[in-house]
């Protein structure tokens, strides 16, 4: 028996698809997914993976949590802490807590996220073009990289930007960083 969720998932993926014009072949070109898997995905025969909807979510030029916004029929005013989704990266340790995750009526999201002592991050920038974010540093240090730009950012410190190109972000060995970021489509 098909999930809701599932059956919801399938309908916004094949709309978000038509919107383009695109042909499944090239959105499997765009997003990494093979043709078949993405025929089965669009007939709500097969529930994909987070893998998966991450690379469709980039095709389309959103962030995960956006994608999966887009398929609630409306959006919770209220979200307790621990209803919020978390993410974490097993070989980075990379933590992201989707604080208010998007909608489909609201055009922003935030995450709380967390990088380890001595780890990088690469946030390539094809997958949000265009999407105007805001980094906060709650705690910690970083430094940040933004096409040619080098920052080095500590506690209440802050980046903005339309996302452009690739965002790496690296802690020093012995010093992580507790940060938010909010990402503003349109």
């Amino acid at each position: 028996m098909k999930s809701d969720l599932t059956v919801r998932l399938a309908d916004r993926l094949s709309r978000l698809r038509a919107d383009k014009g695109w042909t499944l072949d090239q959105l499997a070109g765009a997003s990494g997914v093979s043709r078949a898997a993405l025929s089965r995905l669009e007939n709500a025969e097969v529930s994909p993976s987070a893998d998966v909807l991450d690379k469709l979510a980039a095709a389309h030029s959103m962030s995960l949590s956006r994608l999966l916004a887009m398929t609630e029929q409306s959006f919770p005013v209220h979200i307790r802490r621990d209803d919020q989704a978390m993410w974490r990266d097993e070989d980075s340790g990379f933590a992201r807590r989707i604080v208010s995750p998007g909608a489909a009526a609201l055009a922003g999201e935030i995450e709380e996220c967390r990088l380890p002592p001595g780890t990088e991050i690469i946030q390539e920038g094809q997958d949000l073009e265009g999407l105007e974010v805001h980094v906060v540093v709650v705690s910690g240090y970083m430094h940040a990289e933004l096409g040619s730009a080098v920052y080095e950012v500590g506690p209440g410190d802050s980046l903005r930007f339309r996302q452009s190109g690739a965002l790496r972000l690296t802690t020093a060995k012995g010093q992580g960083c507790k940060f938010i970021i909010c990402r503003l489509s349109g």
